[in-house]
């Protein structure tokens, strides 16, 4: 069997069209759509269940998907460790990591761990939004995937091929400028009306906030009234908008501290509308090279000696109270 067949039927899976699926493969679909039979000949089953108007996995196509991304990511992984090995270069530990984390949070971890290894490493890091990251790590191209969790929003790293570390703790705080230089009410209050509904910068679908977010506020009993005008996937954007005074939104307490604790930004909710989320580091189950899976080691002992890293804050800049988070 060909390995392009395995790339062929994951391009369809991801996109549930033979079309779309072809023109990502630089294929024609007469031809792709042949591959794909000649892959299911292969298996003894049909992976697809096709229809005039859709193409969906069927339950063997599910179970085969699993395991045609692990083929190939270790081939990916197998393919980088050899070429690193050929150069010399054992100690390299490759990260994806959240646009967010890789300015608060990286830099400072990675010190920390650092300082229990036995060598010096050569540090490649690659910095996008959620999505990106997920792809870098499931195509083998990195050992690492260092992003904001919570258990309420779906993630493509399935327990069963990866497994995580909870290394660090955040919020997600809603924030907006205050009414006045020296007023501690914010200009966009939540949760706010169905006639006046609070203008809102959101992430996008693609963020791993954004994610969270959707997944949090749709199961919560509290109600927003929102008006989005304006999305980004980039926080630190976000985070501009808001100073400008464009509106609300919901920011990682991580990035917006010193505004907080400075009275430049004041929370656009009490307590209630805080969301808890968790920081993770991310890798493949199987065996990675030696320099990552020492890497790996490590960081387990500092979370055994210490336990997760706590998010960098200033109380001044939030009020608490008793009611439970959102």
């Amino acid at each position: 069997m060909e390995i392009n067949l395995l790339h062929d039927f994951i391009a369809v899976a991801a996109t549930r069209s033979f079309s779309r699926a072809a023109e990502q493969r630089n294929s024609s679909q007469p031809a792709l759509s042949r591959r794909i039979q000649t892959l299911e000949l292969w298996t003894g089953t049909p992976l697809f269940d096709r229809t005039t108007h859709t193409v969906s996995l069927t339950s063997a196509g599910e179970v085969f998907l699993q395991t045609a991304e692990d083929i190939l990511r270790r081939l990916a992984a197998g393919r980088l460790e050899a070429q690193e090995r050929a150069r010399g270069a054992s100690d390299v530990l490759k990260f994806a990591s959240t646009n967010a984390l890789s300015l608060t949070f990286f830099p400072d971890w990675l010190r920390r761990v650092e300082t229990k290894l036995s060598f010096v490493p050569n540090v490649q890091l690659v910095a996008n939004h959620m999505d990106a990251c997920e792809r870098t790590l499931l195509a083998g191209e990195a050992h690492f995937l260092l992003c904001h969790h919570h258990p309420s929003a779906a993630t493509a790293l399935m327990p069963s091929h990866f497994r995580s570390l909870h290394v660090g703790n955040d919020r997600l705080i809603p924030a907006s400028v205050p009414l006045s230089g020296r007023s501690r009410k914010p200009r966009f209050k939540l949760p706010g009306t169905e006639n006046a509904p609070v203008q809102f910068l959101s992430f996008r679908p693609e963020s791993g906030m954004g994610k969270i977010l959707e997944a949090v506020l749709a199961t919560s009993p509290m109600k927003a009234h929102l008006r989005t005008t304006f999305t980004s996937h980039l926080a630190k954007l976000l985070v501009t908008m808001v100073q400008a005074g464009r509106g609300m939104a919901w920011l990682p307490e991580s990035l917006i501290a010193d505004q907080l604790a400075s009275g430049d930004l004041v929370a656009a909710g009490g307590q209630e509308w805080h969301i808890p989320i968790e920081i993770h580091v991310f890798r493949p189950k199987f065996r990675l090279a030696q320099a990552p899976e020492s890497f790996w080691q490590h960081v387990l002992k500092t979370l055994d000696h210490g336990g997760a890293t706590p998010v960098r804050t200033r109380t001044s800049g939030t009020r608490r109270n008793s009611k439970t988070p959102i």
